[in-house]
Parts: structure tokens; sequence; C-alpha cells
């Protein structure tokens, strides 16, 4: 089993045991899952070929039928538009009738929004349409690119599910292109944070609907518990045809089935964030001795020797008590009741703790405001809302930081990005970066990867790397490359992981003379205009990770004469992808640019992935204030990148058996 078919006109291989369309569930073996990775890698450098030739001919057919669209009237455009809903049901890919709906769309978006679509996201348009990923350069135009399937789709009659990876682009991309779709007489909904059921509901009834991926989620998991038992389309519609007693007593579900979606930072979606499953939960009922059972554990927690009672292994990002720890844990426990009288829970308590103090850190892995610990998403660089840490994690983390205890949650449902995305009946997407994960998108999802050209050439120089021992030799570097190009009169965006390094970052600016806006999860509320004025000149921009950030960063011209933006990272994340996208800030639609990456042998992709020895031997050897030989720090970022993206691939497939295994023992969410 080597290729995989997606059927984007008919219903192929839909549940008939679900409350509305979905794909039947399935599962490889391990072989078949092995294979389809491999050819998958593959399948994106045989691409050229195929896009120059059928997708290149489709291309060039929608181009043909510009001049006859270009003078109807806007009524007879709706007109068009209903009379393609039949033609296209029954339409094979990429025919005439396709076509049409593709000219369609980019005269509405023309007129309407005063946007053309250029060729290269005709392609990207048409690739989706075929049920792939269209890696389009950053600053193409993914937004616009979109309203191509999506418009398609929705005339075929089928609901269409525009997927961002957070609600100001959703809002943004729905107001912003509402006007084309009401010209072809198509509805626009929006599903936010904080709506209720019944504005929920609305917004999945129109043609298409912008949502984020966690909120699509979320209301799929709520319509599964709401429908219980009753699963079978058939028996829904007889409750409400009948409004039988039955049906009054469970609500109308909140989507109109899985029928069609397109991803946008698909990459990003789809594989950074499907690590952990996505857990609906409840209230859980405090027991009677909770009370100063956190603050318990993290007293008995730091009483523990490292390397003796316990090993942290930091690569893993997990703690493991040693069976002197266990016998310490007990000593240290007895007399104390309730959980602390169980061997296995005290056990489970103590790691948790010993995590919570050696694992996660404050501005990196979460914030405090308001009182609350917030979770900063690691791959966005944005506070996750309403979002928690299971096994009493995010209670002990409360504890340390000496906020208020919430209660701990109970999970109700849960599924993982997996499971849930390979459910529709049409899946694609669009991103800057999908060639490196390019076999798992086509081994979980069946997605292949489309390469689309730039509309224009690329003008993005490497101005090098420079690789120290030190990370206070690095941000001293760092001040005088962020010096140099303001003197020029260039703008500038420092790159960081974390809020921490932001902050430290812009203070060194600071004492040197220079003034720095500063973008990471504190700020994340106006990202949208620091963003939008990082291209002025002089501007000094820093940011946590620029993933899914959506807004264009516009040049003044003086700063477009002068060289463009200049990108600068200081520290290698654990993708390479996300490293990409960064560079991706410069250079966009053929403007001028650069980067340069500056790093140290002590940041944490080097700390967790190199062997600490050999680390120490190169600090020794090389001088204090030089960068390290460049061959070098290309090994060391090949080897700990490949290490990093090993270990979250095992984490993603551990997360998928495990979701699996729970979804067998609760038998929920269908058949397996």
């Amino acid at each position: 089993m080597l290729t995989r078919k997606r059927n984007f006109v008919g219903l192929a291989s839909v549940s008939v045991d679900a409350p509305y369309a979905e794909r039947a569930a399935r599962q490889e073996i391990g072989l078949d899952a092995a294979l389809l990775d491999a050819w998958g890698r593959v399948l994106p450098f045989l691409q050229p070929a195929l896009a120059r030739d059928r997708l290149g001919r489709f291309v060039r057919s929608v181009g043909d039928l510009e001049p006859q669209f270009a003078v109807l009237t806007d009524r007879r455009l709706r007109e068009t538009a209903e009379e393609l809903r039949a033609s296209l049901l029954s339409t094979p890919p990429y025919s005439h009738q396709m076509a049409r709906s593709f000219a369609l769309a980019r005269e509405a978006a023309r007129r309407h929004v005063g946007m053309r679509l250029f060729p290269v996201q005709l392609l990207g348009g048409a690739a989706m349409m075929g049920g792939a990923v269209a890696e389009m350069e950053t600053g193409e135009g993914k937004t616009l690119t979109a309203l191509l399937p999506a418009i398609t789709a929705a005339l075929m009659g089928r609901p269409v599910h525009i997927i961002t990876v957070n609600d100001y682009l959703a809002r943004r991309d729905a107001e912003q292109l509402a006007p084309i779709y009401n010209a072809l007489d198509l509805t626009v909904g929006l599903v936010e944070h904080g709506q209720s059921r019944q504005e929920r509901q609305r917004a999945y009834a129109s043609d298409v609907t912008y949502c984020t991926n966690k909120e699509l989620v979320f209301d799929y998991l709520r319509d599964r518990l709401t429908l219980g038992p009753r699963r079978a389309r058939s028996r829904l519609s007889l409750d409400t045809i009948f409004k039988s007693r039955l049906a009054s007593h469970h609500q109308t579900p909140l989507l109109r089935g899985l029928h069609f979606a397109i991803v946008d930072e698909a990459d990003s979606v789809l594989i950074d964030e499907a690590r952990v499953p996505l857990i609906l939960s409840g209230t859980q009922e405090r027991s009677e001795n909770a009370g100063g059972l956190h603050e318990t554990a993290l007293d008995l927690a730091q009483r523990l020797v490292p390397g003796d009672d316990f090993h942290v292994r930091a690569s893993e990002k997990s703690v493991r008590l040693t069976s002197r720890g266990e016998g310490r844990i007990a000593q240290l426990a007895a007399g104390l009741t309730g959980l602390w009288a169980i061997r296995r829970a005290r056990e489970e308590l103590a790691q948790h703790a010993l995590a919570a103090l050696h694992l996660y850190r404050r501005d990196v892995q979460y914030i405090v405001a308001d009182d609350k610990v917030q979770i900063v998403d690691e791959y966005t660089g944005r506070i996750m809302p309403d979002r928690s840490w299971e096994g009493g994690i995010h209670q002990l983390i409360e504890a340390k930081e000496h906020c208020t205890i919430t209660e701990q949650r109970t999970t109700l449902a849960q599924i993982t990005y997996q499971r849930f995305f390979r459910r529709y009946v049409h899946l694609c997407g669009m991103t800057g970066t999908a060639i490196e994960p390019a076999g798992e998108l086509y081994g979980i999802y069946g997605l292949r990867v489309v390469r689309i050209p730039t509309n224009r050439p690329l003008r993005r120089m490497n101005a090098g790397t420079r690789l120290f021992p030190t990370a206070n030799v690095k941000w001293d570097a760092v001040v005088a490359s962020v010096h140099e190009i303001v003197r020029k009169g260039r703008a500038v965006l420092v790159g960081t992981r974390s809020v921490e390094a932001s902050e430290q970052i812009s203070q060194l600016l600071g004492r040197s003379g220079l003034e720095s806006v500063v973008l990471n999860a504190r700020q994340d509320h106006a990202e949208a205009e620091i963003i939008a004025g990082a291209g002025q000149p002089g501007r000094i921009t820093v940011a946590t990770n620029m993933a899914g950030r959506g807004t264009d960063i516009q040049l003044h011209p003086a700063v477009r004469s002068r060289g463009g933006l200049h990108v600068i990272l200081t520290e290698y994340h654990e993708s390479r992808r996300i490293d990409r996208q960064l560079f991706g800030r410069a250079g966009r639609q053929g403007d001028s640019g650069s980067y340069e990456t500056i790093v140290a042998l002590d940041d944490e992709l080097f700390r967790r992935f190199i062997n600490p020895k050999l680390l120490r031997l190169l600090g020794k050897q090389s001088k204090r204030t030089q960068p390290i030989q460049g061959a070098l720090g290309r090994a060391l970022r090949s080897y700990g990148q490949h290490a990093a993206e090993r270990l979250h691939g095992r984490a993603r497939r551990t997360a998928l058996a495990e979701d699996l295994r729970f979804n067998r023992i609760l038998s929920f969410a269908g058949t397996e």
C-alpha cells in the first residue's frame, strides 16, 4: 500500500455510524505507515513536472477565462455562481467547470477587495483542490489563495472550514473576505473564543466558516458528548423530524459534518501541535484532604538531591526517581495521611512536583499574569487561554508561583489532531514550510506536499552564521549587529525562543542606547500592530516565535531602498521549519532583505541534545569572544535538530496510539 486517494467530490469512505458526514477511521499497520512516510518524502521532488503538466494546464485554462468574466455584471456573476452549483457536483478534478469556479473567484476578489490573484496563487489553490498541502513562501498571499478551493467547495454544497491558528487571523480573514463570498451569494461564519452555543451553531451553518484549530476540535468533542449513544445520522434525522421525547433531552450538534477543511499553517497545526491530545475536561470535586497537597509535594521535592534521588532527562523533558529517591520520599512522607500513604500515589506526586520545579520555567513555558499561570505556546509564542497541564502539574506550578490554586480537571473526552483531521472527507492546507515533514503529512493524513514557485524571484540574502561559546558573548554580538544595521537606516527583527530571552535582549539593547519594541506572550493582544510597524526605518522589533503571525511586515520605501528588513535568529529552534519561518519574514514578494544566525553553545537545543562533555571541550578550545568554526556549528545544529525531531515524532506516534487505546476503552468517537 503505497498510494492513497482522496475523492474531493464524492463521499468515499464516509462513516455511516456518525451523526454527520466524516471519514471512517483507519489505522495502518507499522509497515504500511513506514512505506507511506518514505513515499511522502519523495513526492515533493517529483512535483515540478506535475505542476508543469496537469496543474499548469489547469491554471492556464483559468487565465484564458479571465477576459470572459471581466465583462460580466455583478448580477451576472452571481447567476454564474448559481449555475455552477449543479455542474460542480459531478465534475472530475481540474475540469472546465472547476476552472470557471476559479475564474469566478478571481474576478470577485479583484472587484470587491481590489486584489487580483497571481498565477502562482491559482496553482496553490489547484493543489489544495487535489488534496495537497501547498508550500508557498511567506508573503505570497496564502489567505487569498484559500478563497479558490473554499468557493469551489462551497458551490458544490460542501460546508467549508478554513482553520487558522488564532482568533485574530480568523476574524481578520472572515471580515476582509466576506464581500467576495457575499458577491457570489455565499455566507461566511466566524467561530472564536467566548462565543455562545447559538453563535457557534449559526457560524457552522454558513457556507464557509473561519475558525481556529482548537475551537473546532473542542466543538467536535462537545458534539460527541452531547449526542452520546445517539450517533447514527438516521436516528438523529428521525429525532429532528418527529421531535421525539428523546430528542428534547439532547441539543442539536454544533457542526454539520467534517466535509472540507483548509488548514492554514498546516505544518504547525498538523505536526507541531499533534504531540499531545486535546482534552475536553470538567471540574473534579476537591477531595477532603486536598488542602495543602501541592504545597507539601513541592516541599518534599525540594528536599531531594539531584543525581542521587532523581535524574532530570532534559532531552525527554522528564524526571525519574531513583530507588534511593523512592526510599527518601517514603521516609519524608511518614506520618502523612491520604495519598501520601499510598506508595504509587506519593511517588507520582513527587515526580510531578520535581517536574514543576525543574522542567517548567517561568517566562519560558508559562507566564504569571493577574494571579494566574498562563501557558505559552512554544511554537507561536502566544498565551493559550483556558488551557492547563494535566495530572496536577498545573496546580503544582500555581503553588510554586504562589498563585490561587485552581480545581483539578477530569477528562470527559479527548482526541488527537491526527485522528480528528483525517476524518475530514477532503483535507488540504497551505504553509510556508512543509517540505521537512512531507513524509509524516503523507503517512498520517494522506497529504502530498506541492511546492509552489514564488511570484517574483527571491532576493533574500544569507549574512552567515556565528556560533559563540557562551550566551553572554552571543548577546554582545547581537547588539553589535543591530547597531550596524540600524545605522544604515534599515529595520531589524530579532527572533528569540522565550519571553525571558526577548526581555533580556531588549534590556541589553536599551543599555546600549537602542530602543526596541518587544512582542511576546505579554503583548500578543497587540501583535498585528507591532508587526505591521516593524518595517519602519531604524525600527528594532524583538519577537518570540513568529510562526503563524499572519501579518505582513510592510517595508517603508526608505527601508526597501537600503536593503530591506534584516532578521537575526538568536537561538535555533527544535524544528528547522520554525527557523525558516523566521527567515521568511525578510525578502517577501521580491523585496530585498537579509538574515543571519547568532547562537551559543549553551543554548537550549545544544544543552538538551549534544553530549555535555563535547560542549565543554569545544568551549575550552574556543577563544572566548570568537565564533566557532562554521562547519562545526552546522554539524551541531543538524544533529541537535534531527534528534529533537525524532523525539517529537515518537511523541506524536505515542499520542496517537494512546488516543486510539483511550477511544477503544470508552467506545468513544467512532469505530476504529
